[in-house]
């Protein structure tokens, strides 16, 4: 795909003085078609980095696997250089400028060469220490190297330096309760992306304090499940503390509380600057609440936000508050993709929320999330306009889209030599039908989740034979093109991903169509000690999903249903009992559309989903969007030339007008960004 230097969001990458500009300025359309980049530290791949090549008109691709990267330079590049086509390519190297010889030859006898480090942008910081520092912060530490260093720096003066202009961070100033817990709110509220080294420098400084000797700061600091975990067990004790009636909190004993954390028993929620967390915490649902012996009392005070009192206005507090928390949440056009996953999961939560129980809401609560959701769609379609084409060339650690899952697997079985490691594929799975599915199985007394929660983005067009084959492929669609219209060759990839990491074959097993009934198959084939990846595909969601025409409420109602039947909690409970890490993802997500007519087109249509159409060729897709002049002509960004999709526009369906369904296909965010879950089972 090419992209317009006058794209409206990108039409001048240099305008504002940033790190990226020390970049970007080498970059200049028609000087050379062919670019070949050694970048060891991976700076064009920083999300703004990768938007001002592109909005240059600059194709890229990173140079890891040389067959594949041989197959995408001859099929999408070469050819069309040799038809006479102006086509601007980067391609990046992880490697120093003097490892560029490593390319084969006519590639470098046709190219110009660049190369970028860490240690020419921030010359007077230590390398590996900024090495560790997550893109997103180059901008903050740019402004505050020029602002405040003049001398080098060694390792743990760049650590402090990062700390302190970068996370706002000064660990020798923090000298009580309140303090800490107010960096620690932040911290894992904003789930931001701390280095460990800088972990570990914190704590070894307020290990120095006396205050903090009682405090699992080896826990709470790096570890943002662990920090709530010590705020949910506290939060009891606190409301223990509050006479009735009034915000003043009075001792009371830790004794019967049953506490698992060490540390202070009470925590100062009634700071001004913990409560704004303290109320949204509970909103999202990082905190739950509890029933108090109390309740009634203390609903007059601001704690009631974590009392269990009536179910059903609970869930309309908590409804109208996490509404009024995302309406002013909504990512705008230059956000990165980790603002929209972070707001991705509270949408999720409001969702799953909404459709929680068969009680109604009052019409004009309705009507409101019925606004909201169409600015969620209008701005997410917009940054997908912009930002998604980069999100491929990602690093896969951790995992942006689905076909970096693989790769995140990959390293951990690396790591350990006795791991194993099982992938579940829960076909048509969206994020919010996920939060239901985690409240079903929250809700077993027999059964613990430990989870680690995190989410990506699906390819586009969200159908099941491009989205969830990029995942048992491991590579981008463009790669197994030959089948893009059908699974059967799921097992055959899966292997030969694994076979590529150094597994022999009997030692990657896959099954699918798992959905309800006997889980004796399964048990054959995890029974199996030589096998450390195993992949497993339910599809008792898309089932559900493609009969369903009780729309979105349906949809939910149905998966709690099927959650609570046991199948799921059974698999859950056999993997982990044979020694398996446990992974959960979808191909796609789904959403409730109606139909705007279907398209008459013959026999030109490869794929007639229901929210996306596949043309062999941009003439074909052309008349049917005539048609449909408000359809959107995806790009064949990752895909074959001869895949070109035509999606339906907002959350119209080509199929009859008015119909309603459930359905996936389109680049809407409760289709695009999916689960991608690590389940800890233990038992009570």
């Amino acid at each position: 795909m090419t992209h317009s230097a006058s794209h409206p969001a990108l039409r001048t990458p240099h305008s504002d003085a940033s790190w990226r500009d020390h970049i970007l300025k080498d970059f200049t359309p028609q000087v050379s078609r062919l670019t070949l980049v050694a970048d060891p530290d991976g700076l064009l791949l920083e999300e703004g980095v990768l938007a001002g090549i592109h909005a240059w008109g600059f194709d890229l691709i990173p140079f890891e696997d040389p067959v594949a990267f041989r197959y995408a330079y001859e099929s999408k590049y070469r050819e069309r250089w040799d038809r006479g086509e102006q086509m601007d390519l980067v391609v990046v190297l992880r490697v120093p400028r003097h490892d560029l010889r490593c390319l084969p030859f006519d590639l470098l006898q046709a190219g110009r060469t660049l190369s970028f480090s860490l240690a020419e942008l921030f010359p007077n910081l230590s390398a590996p220490v900024v090495d560790a520092l997550d893109r997103s912060h180059f901008e903050a530490l740019w402004r505050a190297q020029a602002q405040h260093l003049r001398d080098r720096l060694g390792d743990n003066a760049t650590k402090d330096f990062l700390l302190q202009h970068v996370f706002e961070i000064i660990p020798e100033q923090i000298t009580e309760s309140v303090g800490l817990l107010r960096i620690l709110l932040r911290r894992h509220y904003l789930n931001s992306l701390i280095p460990q080294l800088l972990d570990e420098r914190l704590i070894q400084v307020l290990r120095q304090q006396a205050q903090f000797a009682e405090w699992p700061l080896e826990e709470i600091v790096p570890d943002r499940k662990a920090f709530f975990g010590f705020l949910q067990e506290r939060w009891p004790v606190f409301l223990g503390s509050l006479p009735p009636d009034s915000d003043e909190a009075v001792h009371l004993s830790r004794t019967g509380y049953g506490l698992q954390f060490k540390g202070p028993a009470e925590l100062p929620f009634n700071d001004q600057d913990i409560r704004v967390y303290v109320d949204n915490l509970f909103l999202e649902g990082h905190l739950h609440p509890v029933p108090h012996h109390r309740a009634d009392r203390l609903a007059k005070t601001w704690a009631c936000v974590g009392l269990r009192l009536d179910p059903h206005g609970d869930r309309l507090h908590r409804l109208q508050g996490l509404l009024s928390l995302v309406e002013g949440a909504i990512p705008g056009p230059e956000a990165r993709h980790g603002d929209w996953l972070r707001f991705a999961s509270q949408w999720a939560e409001l969702w799953a929320l909404r459709y929680a129980d068969d009680h109604g809401i009052e019409p004009a609560l309705a009507e409101r999330l019925e606004r909201v959701r169409g600015r969620v769609d209008e701005a997410f379609g917009a940054w997908m306009g912009t930002r998604y084409s980069g999100l491929h060339n990602q690093p896969a650690m951790p995992p942006v889209m689905l076909h970096h899952v693989g790769r995140h697997l990959a390293r951990r079985l690396a790591e350990d030599s006795r791991a194993k490691v099982a992938l579940i594929v829960m076909d048509g799975l969206s994020l919010d039908q996920w939060v239901a599915v985690r409240e079903e199985l929250g809700s077993s007394p027999n059964l613990r989740l430990d989870l680690g929660e995190a989410a990506v983005f699906a390819w586009v067009p969200t159908l099941t034979a491009v989205s969830r084959q990029s995942i048992f492929a491991g590579r981008l669609p463009l790669f197994f093109g030959g089948h893009l219209f059908s699974t059967d060759k799921e097992a055959e990839l899966w292997r030969q991903f694994w076979a590529e990491q150094g597994l022999q074959a009997n030692q990657a097993g896959y099954m699918r169509g798992l959905r309800g009934g006997s889980l004796a198959a399964v048990e054959d084939l995890i029974v199996d000690t030589r096998i450390r990846a195993v992949g497993l595909v339910v599809d008792a969601v898309d089932r559900i999903m493609h009969g369903m025409q009780l729309g979105t409420a349906g949809m939910h109602n149905q998966v709690r249903q099927w959650v609570r039947e046991g199948y799921f909690a059974g698999l859950l409970e056999k993997l982990s009992a044979k020694g398996y890490e446990i992974y959960l993802t979808s191909d796609h997500g789904n959403v409730e559309a109606t139909g705007i007519g279907r398209p008459n087109e013959g026999a030109m249509a490869e794929e007639r989903g229901e929210r996306a159409r596949v043309y062999p060729t941009d003439l074909l897709r052309r008349q049917v969007k005539a048609q449909f002049p408000d359809t959107i002509e995806w790009p064949t960004l990752g895909l074959p030339d001869d895949f070109r999709p035509l999606l339906a526009p907002g959350r119209g369906a080509f199929v009859g007008r008015g119909i309603r369904l459930v359905g996936h296909g389109g680049a809407s965010l409760q289709e695009v960004i999916v689960p991608f879950v690590k389940l800890r089972i233990g038992h009570d």
